[in-house]
Formats: C-alpha cells, structure tokens, sequence
C-alpha cells in the first residue's frame, strides 16, 4: 500500500494529475492502475533503449563487423535490416495479435527474443571470426528485428488501453530522456580514451548488457496491469492482412498520415550521412565518439519537452520536427557542396547531429503519439501494423535511392533528404489535430 501512495504521488507530479477526468478514453478499472503501468511501462521502454545504444548498428555493430575481420561491406546491410525486418512483417503480426484482448504478452515474448539474439552475437563475438562471425551477427539481427515488430504493435496498443490519451506524449518523452541521460553517461565512459577502438572483450561485454537489458526489460512489461481490451480476427492471418491493407484505400486521415510518415522518414536516412562527411574531412576516433554523444545528450534535452509539446498537438510536434531536420539537411548539405577549407569546420557536423537527433526525437514522438490518438480498440493495431508495413518497404526503397544519389556526393544525399523532410513537415501540417 506504501509503495502504491508513492507511486500515486510520484505520477501526480511528473504528470501533472489533480483528477480522475483525464482517463476520458480508458476504462475506470485501468484508470486505476494508470500510476503502476505508466512507471512499469517507462522502466521498460528504457531498458530497451539504452540495449539500443549498446548495439546501435550506425556505431557499435558496424565497427564490430569489421573489428571481427568480416569484410566492411557487410555493415552496409545493417541499418536496413534493423529497421526494415522489423517494420516489413507488421502487416501479419498485427493480424495475429488483435486475435487476443491481452496483448502485453507479445511485447514480452519479443524483448526476450530480442534479448536472446544480442547475447547469441555476444557469444559470436567470443566464439568467431571473420566471416562466419560477420554472417552470424546478419543472421541474429534478422531475428533481432522481427522481434521488434512484435514489441512495436503490441505497445501502442498496451499504452492506449493503460495510460489516458493526454498522458502518452510525456510518458515517450520521459522514457527518452531516461534513457538518453543514462546512455550519454555510458558512452563518455566508452569514449574516454579517444584514441583506440576498444577490445573484443569489451564488446562482447557491451552486447551481453544490452541482452540483459532486453530480458529485464521483458520482466518488467510482464507486470503491466493491462485489461482485455476489443479482439478481432477470422482463420487466415493473411487475408487479414490483406483486408487491412485496405485501409490505405478507405481510410483518408490514415493514408495522409502514412504519406507525411513517409516523408518524414528524412530524418532517421540523413544520419549516416553526415557522419560519412565528417569522416571524408577528418577519420578521428573522438569525432566518432562525438557522433554518439550527440545523439545521447539529443534524446535527453529534447524528448521530454517534445512529449509534453505532443500531448498538446501531436501534429505540431511533427511540424516543426521535420522542418527543423529539413534545415540542418540542407544547411549542411551545402556547407559541404561549397567544400570551404578549414581545419575545424569538420566538428560542425556533430553539432548538426546533435540538432537533426533533437528533430528526429520529435518526429518519432509526434507520429507514435498522432498514431496512439487517431484510433481506439482493434483499429489502433491495424493502423500500427499497416503503417509499419508501408514504411518498411518504403525505406528499403527510399534508402536505395539515397544511397544511389550519395555515388554523386553525400552532400547531394544530405539536400535531396532535406528537401524531402520539408515536403514531410507540410504534409504534417494538413494533417487533422487528434
């Protein structure tokens, strides 16, 4: 009883709670549980985003990859796979999970299995080399990500049926900066010699903390007080999917959401490339290390003003988060078409890391948040799995494309983005307020 006072005080603060009169779209009984789950459900999302910092396939899995002594071009398939494998087989995961009115179950089964396939590359580490090493940490990252895809529709899900609309922003946001504080911590801590790669020890180490994250972090979701919520669901998961395929036909307000998701995709893609034109002007380990740096101190200044900013517009958030990654693609972009010759000028691009990292923590917390808000009940999932789906392929295409653009120039790759995120940010503002 203690701890549930505590509980109930500590949320009335960090969420600003006077009365019972947000839980406006969730039920009296799980309103009742909203203190319990919204902590339950943050001590998760955060474990599993410091694992992601630990394995992050833009920094840590590709210098695995070669440090291993496979070949450098298997880093080239990582990001892809990691966001793809786990966005593309949504579509049938979602059928299968709307089948069932306590979904929280399946958040659990993929963070252990995703707990499972970091600590197998712990031991691959430990075990092999070379080649056979690289194509088993592509194989585990396969499972990795298919995983995910049962974490990603099953959350929105849970959350909508556990935490009051006006509350789910700040719960992302606050998440987000739990873990980005935590994780800023832990690479000054990896970084601070600056001048050597660590050792093979030292990742194998790296990777099984990230898997024990993930299974602690299933622990946790298991004790979510979550209440049978609408189920749905005929004999064939396929045609299900199908059916639910054809929400982008029918349903207008989703199939502008999914185009300006699209959009926004800008980003996450323009990333990698200003890394790669800091890395074309000065090769130097504390550039790298500033890269991860930024992207850390990013989630943890901006994620929660973000999520409290979501649970006022969503939209909005989307609004100014594209454009604001617009700017920094193109400002950077043309600092580096107009190559000016200067020794320091290569550490302004982790600063545009840092800002164009602040952006996209607004995006993906404008988009879940207007993605949780648009729809109740077994729609909710639908529209997490389709629009999953969608954007999977989508950035297996789009991130072709960009890669064929970057033969020209990473500069050209980083305007060509900007001018995509800008096209994102005012299709987010025709969008309708939820």
């Amino acid at each position: 009883m203690a701890k549930q006072d505590f509980l109930d005080r500590l949320y009335a603060q960090v969420a600003n709670e006077e009365d019972a009169r947000t839980c406006t779209d969730i039920s009296d009984a799980a309103c009742r549980e909203v203190p319990g789950n919204f902590f339950r459900i943050i001590s998760a999302n955060t474990l599993t985003k410091i694992g992601d910092l630990l394995i992050n396939p833009k920094t840590v899995l590709a210098w695995l990859i070669t440090a291993v002594g496979a070949p450098s071009y298997l880093a080239a398939l990582l990001v892809p796979i990691r966001e793809s494998g786990s966005l593309i087989p949504q579509l049938m995961i979602g059928a299968l999970v709307r089948r069932y009115p306590i979904r929280k179950g399946f958040w659990t089964l993929g963070a252990a299995l995703q707990g499972i396939a970091v600590l197998a590359m712990a031991a691959a580490v430990w075990l092999l080399e070379g080649m056979q090493a690289g194509l088993t940490i592509i194989g585990l990252l396969v499972l990795f990500s298919i995983s995910r895809g049962f974490c990603s529709v099953a959350m929105k899900d849970v959350q909508g049926k556990c935490i009051p609309k006006s509350r789910r922003g700040r719960l992302t946001g606050l998440s987000a900066t739990l873990s980005g504080a935590i994780t800023f911590a832990l690479s000054l801590a990896i970084f601070r010699g600056g001048e050597d790669d660590p050792s093979m020890a030292f990742y194998g180490a790296l990777l099984a903390s990230a898997g024990v994250a993930w299974l602690v972090a299933a622990g946790v979701f298991f004790t979510v007080d979550e209440y049978p919520g609408a189920s749905e669901g005929g004999n064939n998961a396929f045609k299900e999917a199908l059916a639910s395929l054809g929400l982008l036909k029918t349903d207008a307000p989703f199939r502008r959401f999914v185009i300006t998701r699209a959009l926004l995709m800008a980003s996450s893609l323009a990333s990698p490339f200003l890394v790669l034109v800091a890395q074309e002007q000065a090769s130097l380990p504390l550039l790298l290390g500033s890269f991860v740096l930024a992207s850390s101190l990013a989630s943890t200044v901006s994620a929660t003003v973000w999520g409290y900013m979501a649970d006022t517009s969503s939209r909005n958030v989307m609004v100014r988060g594209g454009g604001l990654a617009a700017v920094v693609c193109l400002l950077a972009g043309g600092l580096a078409a107009w190559g000016p010759q200067a020794d320091w000028l290569h550490w302004l691009y982790p600063l545009a890391f840092f800002v164009l990292a602040i952006a996209h923590a607004g995006v993906r917390i404008g988009r879940k948040t207007y993605m949780v808000d648009m729809a109740g009940g077994t729609k909710r999932t639908d529209y997490t799995a389709v629009s999953n789906t969608v954007i999977g392929v989508l950035l297996l295409a789009v991130g072709g494309i960009s890669a064929g653009v970057a033969l020209l120039g990473n500069d050209l790759a980083l305007l060509v983005l900007g001018g995509m995120g800008a096209a994102g940010g005012v299709s987010a503002r025709l969008l309708k307020d939820v």
